[in-house]
């Protein structure tokens, strides 16, 4: 008996040591294995910087299929814009300004700015004299100005290593008049250099300062327009969504006597002859100047033109058409949300902790990883520009939740303090099955904390990295969901701007869930907001160009989203942010060959360049969309209910609490104290 036992022992102490053997064994892969994907990254994005433009175009060429993106641009908070009435214009030359237009023509993001908006810019642009030694840039430095060299020669370098010369014409910088950037390189002069300059929140103040101002102007117009009497303001400002600029050259015929009407046009620019057929002959009518208008009654019933109208010289109009218009007028008390909404509020919704929880800071307790390279640091779930999330639990509730934990002195020095508190007031009221819930908020000399809903199911894009893309009823159900949470938001005047796979979390069932809520915004219907703001891959075109949003801007990116679900990358990606933003602009949506036509109609109906054409900012609202065809497989009324079988809980992985979330080693850096008192009522 004892010998048996000898034997058992022995052979237990064999199975123990080679347990632990295996498990050095995986540790060291996955030290490996982190270590080779920090290379690929690496390797990558030297790729990208020696990759020449013929290159990268015969390479974008021949993909029919994006590679997965695993990278993304970094996000842009919103920051305030700043009321600047009076602003010196430097008076330039004939040939400074023909110099100066060259280079924003040449240069990829800039020449997509429209006429009025480059001669604003040209007009604001400053004079900068350095000489030679004198550094311009400075990597690592946070960028507000874009320069363009008028005479000398500069030189770029990253981490000592010289890349290019910049000499007259070339433009440099253009990246931080749109937002606050890190610089990725230095630039110094060579030579003595003339450079023309301008900040970026002088320039954001004049460009915010023309839409609204060029918006109460088509407002203006259109309200004289005899056929749009009836319409108000929300439905005016629907309309100048909708419609588009067209451009007319000299003695170019618009619309012709006799012809059917279709469209309806504004002069914005120029002049129009209005010419009738008598006797034979085109006798003038009369000429139409800026602001006026013609072929209104097109839109409402069926006509032949009763004129020709001619352009005299150049013409700029705006135009919209009749079948736009037809989409585009917004029903009276338009139902944004179905009738069903108390169904997001009765006995089915997860549990919550009241208000008036004894929840307490102090009563929060990290859980720790129980195994792995991190075993006995607290999981992390997540990190951001603005903190981290973590995972606690408390001994008296027992139950699991996400801690956001962000620094009171990065809110202040990124002047985030009213998106903080907005994020905080907004989350408390929200009820809905499709957005994670906020149950506690505390603060403390250096942090404030947001105790939420924890989503076991970890990120969606954690799992769209791992499969590559997903299946199309897997991307038509995590679409589905962000489509109910948007009708809930939008019902209650909230536009999200923050849309992505990384704040899409799946519950323990595979529904999916919207978090964080700080680039949310309450706006009146008909109200445009000016934020630079998102992330870079999902920004509607409005929104880099200044002009205005609301929001037709998350209908966008729930375009962009259903793509990326897809694909595996967004339709518009770059190692470089403002190529980005050139390919959102051009607006062309390149398809891979495996995708159905129904995914495609979808995604071309919701990123439209003109924010009233997009598919649930029609006159439908957001039926529009559940509509679509794509949906079929969507029963709206279960999915509200959470009576569908969610496809997505084939990509929940089983164990630890934690095992659906990408690991993260603990930050335990501890923020400065931060006491301006903004957080007073948080």
């Amino acid at each position: 008996m004892e010998a048996e036992l000898e034997k058992l022992r022995k052979k237990l102490k064999k199975q123990c040591q080679l347990n632990k053997d295996l498990q050095n064994h995986n540790q060291e892969l996955e030290r490996r294995l982190q270590e080779k994907e920090k290379l690929v990254q690496e390797l990558q994005s030297h790729f990208d910087e020696l990759a020449t433009p013929e290159s990268n175009s015969q390479r974008s060429s021949n993909e029919s299929v994006p590679e997965v993106q695993q990278i993304r641009a970094a996000v842009m908070a919103p920051e305030p814009i700043p009321d600047i009435l009076e602003v010196t214009r430097v008076k330039k030359t004939a040939g400074e300004t023909e110099q100066i237009k060259r280079s924003i023509q040449r240069n990829d993001f800039l020449r997509r700015l429209d006429e009025e908006q480059i001669t604003m810019m040209v007009e604001l642009l400053v004079t900068l004299d350095r000489a030679p030694g004198d550094e311009i840039i400075v990597e690592g430095s946070e960028g507000d100005s874009m320069y363009i060299v008028s005479a000398g020669e500069l030189k770029v370098s990253q981490a000592g290593r010289d890349l290019r010369t910049l000499t007259s014409g070339d433009v440099f910088g253009e990246l931080a008049i749109l937002y606050n950037c890190k610089r990725t390189a230095s630039v110094r002069a060579v030579t003595p250099v003339k450079l023309w300059c301008i900040e970026r929140q002088t320039y954001r103040a004049i460009m915010t300062n023309k839409s609204k101002k060029r918006r109460e102007q088509l407002l203006g117009f259109l309200k004289t327009a005899q056929t749009l009497k009836a319409l108000n303001d929300l439905q005016l400002s629907k309309i100048i969504d909708s419609m588009e600029e067209v451009k007319f050259q000299d003695s170019e015929v618009i619309v012709r006597e006799g012809e059917e009407g279709n469209s309806f046009y504004i002069i914005l620019k120029g002049e129009v002859l209005v010419t009738k057929r008598m006797n034979g002959q085109q006798k003038p009518i009369r000429k139409l100047g800026q602001g006026e208008h013609f072929g209104e009654l097109a839109l409402i019933r069926e006509i032949l033109r009763t004129a020709t109208c001619t352009a005299v010289g150049p013409v700029t109009c705006f135009c919209i058409d009749k079948e736009v218009f037809e989409e585009t007028i917004p029903i009276e008390n338009l139902e944004l949300y179905d009738d069903r909404q108390s169904v997001l509020e009765d006995e089915s919704e997860p549990e919550r902790i009241q208000p008036g929880t004894t929840l307490q800071l102090k009563d929060l307790i990290p859980v720790l990883y129980q195994e792995g390279r991190y075993q006995g640091e607290p999981v992390t779930l997540g990190v951001g520009g603005f903190g981290s999330v973590q995972l606690v639990t408390t001994l008296h509730h027992g139950k699991y939740f996400a801690m956001k934990k962000v620094s009171k002195k990065l809110i202040v020095s990124k002047r985030q303090q009213e998106h903080v508190l907005f994020e905080r007031r907004i989350m408390q009221s929200l009820q809905c099955d499709f957005i994670v819930r906020l149950h506690a908020a505390f603060k403390d000399s250096s942090y404030i904390y947001m105790v939420m809903e924890f989503c076991s199911g970890g990120e969606i894009w954690s799992k769209l990295k791992e499969m590559g893309r997903f299946e199309e009823p897997v991307a038509v159900f995590c679409t589905a969901c962000v489509v109910e949470a948007y009708a809930y938001l939008h019902k209650k005047s909230i536009i999200y701007r923050d849309l992505k796979p990384e704040n899409l979390v799946l519950d323990h069932r595979g529904y999916v869930k919207l978090v964080d809520f700080g680039f949310a915004k309450e706006l009146a219907k008909g109200s445009k907001t000016y934020s630079f703001c998102g992330t870079p891959e999902y920004m509607a075109p409005e929104i880099i160009q200044n002009q205005g949003h609301d929001f037709a801007a998350d209908f966008w990116a729930l375009g962009v989203l259903a793509y990326e679900l897809l694909v595996g990358s967004p339709p518009f990606s770059s190692s470089e942010p403002q190529k980005i933003y050139s390919k959102i602009l051009d607006g062309v949506l390149k398809f891979p060959p495996n995708m159905n036509e129904g995914a495609k109609s979808l995604i071309s109906k919701l990123c439209r360049q003109r924010p009233g054409q997009r598919l649930g900012n029609t006159k439908n609202g957001i039926k529009d969309v559940r509509h679509h065809r794509w949906f079929s497989s969507i029963n709206w009324h279960k999915l509200r209910m959470r009576q569908m079988d969610a496809p997505t809980v084939k990509l929940i992985r089983k164990g630890p609490c934690y095992i659906n979330f990408d690991r993260f080693p603990f930050d335990k850096t501890q923020a400065d104290p931060e006491f301006s008192g903004w957080d007073q009522d948080f």
